[in-house]
């Protein structure tokens, strides 16, 4: 998703692949049992600040993102289901059924994917927990640069943004799986607290998301240098 809305956009989009399945609440439950096994079976997971995500109602976890296993790693350690925006890309073979049936959400990256928006706000109308990657791919996992998205809908969904840090996934490759983090190593996962992204006008104008995104950067950046103070790292 490379822009924002047009305005006038959004009813349309909420309306546009309504025969897409929603995704299942329950997938993303039996995945975060899955995540719970690997995580904690293959790594050393050190979780901070869980309690701070809401018990109930919609929430979004803006996650940095530097290294695979960032997306997995949340799952496993977040206190509810988590459904996070994964690039089609990653949908290979039999992975895509896997990726669908435990809840997650296709988004194609080369324009505006209608479905993909209308599942996500499903998500989150239906009380429960977005996970979105705001730098759009992996990099150095610094929230120097971050996409539309993540503000529209905060600001659309009226969820609240919690901020997460993984730290550690990246700093060694492995020696058996050189694509991993080594084996029984430990990767900290930093959980924020939860911040309203917009102004509290309702507005979704261009200007309005630009702002939000100015205000969500800020508040990620700040919660990643406080989460490097916490761990050491």
């Amino acid at each position: 998703m490379r822009r924002h809305p047009r305005r006038g956009e959004a009813g349309r989009e909420v309306t546009a692949g309504t025969t897409a399945k929603a995704p299942s609440l329950r997938g993303a439950e039996v995945g975060r049992r899955i995540g719970v096994g690997l995580m904690y079976g293959l790594w050393k997971p050190r979780v901070l600040g869980a309690w701070k995500v809401p018990a109930t109602g919609p929430v979004i976890l803006a996650v940095n993102h530097s290294h695979n296993i960032d997306g997995p790693m949340v799952m496993g350690v977040a206190p509810r289901p988590t459904h996070f925006l994964i690039k089609k890309e990653a949908f290979i073979g039999p992975l895509d059924p896997f990726l669908l049936g435990i809840g997650q959400v296709k988004v194609d990256r080369s324009g505006t994917d209608r479905t993909a928006i209308t599942q996500a706000l499903d998500v989150l109308s239906a009380g429960g927990v977005l996970g979105i990657f705001p730098e759009g791919t992996r990099g150095e996992g610094d929230f120097a640069a971050l996409r539309a998205g993540l503000a529209y809908f905060a600001v659309r969904g009226g969820a609240p943004i919690v901020p997460v840090a993984v730290l550690g996934s990246s700093e060694q490759r492995g020696r058996l799986i050189k694509g991993l983090p080594p084996l029984r190593s430990r990767v900290d996962v930093v959980f924020g607290d939860p911040f309203e992204a917009g102004d509290g006008s309702g507005r979704r104008t261009r200007k309005a998301l630009d702002e939000a995104t100015e205000r969500i950067q800020k508040q990620l950046t700040a919660h990643l240098e406080n989460a490097r103070r916490l761990t050491g790292r």
